[in-house]
């Protein structure tokens, strides 16, 4: 049962990263297309959480990889 919620919850998880990650391309089209004052520094904003948040998402799911599956294989530690 636990393996069924935790597939449902990395797809929804995986959906939202990836609407996210369309929501920012666009925004980063649109505001390259408005001619605004304000245009410019919501460009540089968005081209860079475009290119930030892939790669915390990265970040975040290699540490979890390295410490969060401990508890499924616990011979992996050492005990004092």
């Amino acid at each position: 049962m636990k393996n069924k919620k935790s597939g449902k919850i990395k797809r929804i998880l995986a959906a939202l990263g990836a609407f996210l990650l369309f929501a920012m391309y666009a925004l980063t089209l649109v505001f390259a297309l408005i001619d605004h004052s304000a245009t410019k520094g919501l460009l540089k904003a968005s081209i860079a959480c475009t290119i930030i948040l892939p790669v915390l998402l990265y970040a975040f799911t290699l540490v979890y990889r390295l410490t969060g599956n401990s508890e499924e294989h616990p011979d992996c530690h050492d005990e004092d």
